[in-house]
């Protein structure tokens, strides 16, 4: 998916290390994360803390501007690609050990909590709610599935159905409120035509006409 998340993409991933060779890096990547983190971070502003779930190649976390990142990931590969002001952790970020309470201004993830099973969804969330500041707030672009059906369980890794029409329920049970939802904000995957280059990428994402767009982009808020 458009996610730089190494839970994407588990084509050719080796039975020694599941996240090996799982899916590629785009040399492309980091300039459309660019854009894509322009136009978020105007929902974010002033943030000290961020945190990333499932980071990947750190495309978003490596270019968002915060004095203070942290990115968790289970594949050590991704630790060359991880900016030095990021601290990086490789571990299971359901239980978000060693973040202390109301200390996060920002989470972000991608592409990560439909490879979640049930409880754990409600554990990650509940984790983020007790992380985040009041006032802190959780960013999430996800495959939705009312636009996507068809590709949704392309990637067996794929535990959980989410679409705008019950992203709101799993945040409201947390504790976390909606304040945006775009049911469709970018392509289903960065394999697709659009956008590649970053010009298409900032162009596509002002435009209120979006060809292929099965992600949704939800922003939401610990009251």
């Amino acid at each position: 998916a458009m996610k730089n998340s190494s839970q994407s993409k588990w084509e050719g991933a080796s039975a020694g290390n599941p996240y090996r060779g799982a899916y590629p890096f785009l040399t492309l990547r980091r300039g459309v994360w660019r854009e894509i983190v322009r136009a978020l971070a105007r929902d974010a502003p002033g943030v000290e803390t961020v945190i990333e779930l499932g980071a990947g190649y750190c495309d978003f976390i490596n270019q968002f501007p915060a004095p203070h990142k942290i990115a968790f990931d289970l594949n050590p590969e991704m630790r060359p690609f991880c900016a030095p002001d990021v601290e990086l952790r490789i571990e299971d970020a359901v239980a978000l050990e060693g973040i202390q309470e109301a200390s996060v201004d920002l989470v972000f993830a991608s592409n990560f909590l439909e490879h979640l099973v049930e409880s754990d969804i409600h554990r990650i969330l509940d984790n983020i709610h007790r992380v985040l500041r009041p006032g802190g707030r959780l960013m999430l672009i996800q495959p939705n599935y009312r636009l996507c059906e068809a590709h949704y369980f392309d990637d067996p890794t794929h535990l959980s159905v989410f679409s705008d029409e019950n992203i709101g329920s799993y945040l409201a049970r947390s504790g976390l409120k909606l304040l945006k939802l775009v049911p469709g904000y970018l392509p289903f995957s960065m394999q697709s035509r659009l956008p590649k280059w970053p010009i298409l990428t900032r162009l596509y994402l002002l435009s209120p006409i979006k060809p292929l767009a099965a992600q949704m982009y939800a922003l939401a808020e610990r009251s």
